[in-house]
């Protein structure tokens, strides 16, 4: 009797361990799913939202109560965004009402297509390149092309600085001025050239210079400061980055010289921005700031950046899908009842002072937080 109340135990006790590994493996397999999510948290739910919500509002001037003179990068991010979620949902209708948004620019509304002399303006081009993807209008190529060649054309202009020559020169775009948020305004822009064109010569080019960003401004743990001056992780700016790479990335050709160089420098980002990623899925105002406040542009950068990594095979979905998941689900939980989304980081100029970071202006809707929830939603849908 003894001996089959043993055998029993050890039965029982086998398939209780049995079951709870697969519980486990199951539980773990769900927090890496990047295909599912409840009701209200799917990416074409969430992307319908906010996408709608750009096409409401006039165009924007940074949250300033006056309209703006031309468009702002925000808001062509944004527009990028909801262009490329359009696509992923076969969302024919929106992309019509994205391309009516853009036609006052060919008409009434000219002078407020910025001119491409600063990685801030030029980084527009991306939208109308999209247009034509989408499209197939000639009118929107020869716009968003001419503005991606001005970027690598002879310096001209008021903006041009004696160093603007000598980065012309060594093959780089003129418009070179070592502060990470360039690495999404300019390979965004060579990118959809390269898109929309098939010419290698955009994204070659746009890769040349992410190599020497990530040779001057990376740190050895993988992140970057917000200039050498300045050594602090802010979030938004190396989200420009994070962004700027997985955009790069994900229609880099392999054969290209610089490809692996790129990989390893977003590869040793994502790696460190794993060990940042707070509880709740949220990263910081300063990354590696346990007293900084969760800011949810950087976190809808870093989730997109995981999302692409996951996605096209180059990070471990077991360790990188459950904190896209998380990031996903934490960043859509900060938007409102009028689908702006909460704790977006102020437009922030550089300045050796943690304080300085911390006490930064906390912003409902703003362009800068609209656009990676966009983002997002597409590279979920891909």
């Amino acid at each position: 009797m003894r001996k089959i109340t043993r055998k029993c135990f050890v039965i029982t006790l086998s398939l209780f361990l049995a079951n709870m590994g697969a519980g486990y493996a199951q539980a773990k397999k769900e927090s890496a799913d990047l295909k599912n999510f409840p009701k209200g948290a799917t990416p074409q739910e969430i992307g319908q939202r906010v996408a709608n919500r750009f096409l409401s509002l006039p165009h924007s001037n940074f949250g300033r109560p006056t309209p703006p003179k031309v468009i702002t990068y925000p808001e062509t991010c944004v527009w990028y965004g909801a262009l490329t979620f359009a696509k992923e949902t076969k969302n024919n209708d929106l992309t019509k009402q994205l391309a009516k948004r853009f036609e006052p620019l060919f008409e009434e509304e000219a002078k407020m297509i910025p001119v491409p002399d600063h990685v801030d303006y030029t980084v527009f081009g991306a939208v109308p390149l999209e247009l034509y993807i989408q499209t197939k209008e000639k009118k929107y190529l020869d716009l968003g092309k001419g503005i991606a060649d001005k970027q690598w054309g002879p310096p001209e202009g008021p903006r041009v600085k004696p160093e603007s020559h000598e980065f012309y020169n060594k093959g780089l775009t003129w418009q070179t001025r070592m502060w990470i948020d360039d690495m999404f305004m300019i390979t965004a822009v060579q990118a959809q050239a390269y898109r929309a064109t098939g010419d290698r010569t955009y994204i070659d080019r746009a890769a040349k210079e992410m190599v020497v960003y990530l040779d001057e401004l990376q740190q050895p743990n993988g992140l970057f400061y917000h200039a050498p001056d300045v050594p602090f992780f802010w979030g938004r700016g190396d989200g420009w980055m994070a962004a700027g790479m997985a955009e790069l990335l994900r229609s880099l050709p392999k054969n290209n010289p610089n490809y692996d160089r790129i990989m390893k420098g977003y590869k040793t980002m994502m790696a460190s921005l794993l060990k940042y990623q707070a509880e709740d899925g949220m990263w910081r105002q300063l990354i590696d700031d346990p007293e900084s406040w969760p800011e949810t542009s950087s976190t809808g950068m870093f989730t997109f950046a995981m999302i692409t990594g996951v996605k096209n095979g180059w990070l471990d979905k077991n360790t990188y899908g459950p904190a896209a998941r998380k990031g996903w689900l934490a960043l859509i939980s900060y938007l409102d009842e009028n689908s702006d989304v909460r704790e977006v980081c102020q437009g922030t100029n550089k300045k050796n002072d943690r304080q300085y970071y911390l006490d930064r202006e906390r912003i409902t809707g703003d362009n800068h937080g609209q656009a990676p929830i966009l983002w997002c939603a597409s590279a979920l849908l891909r």
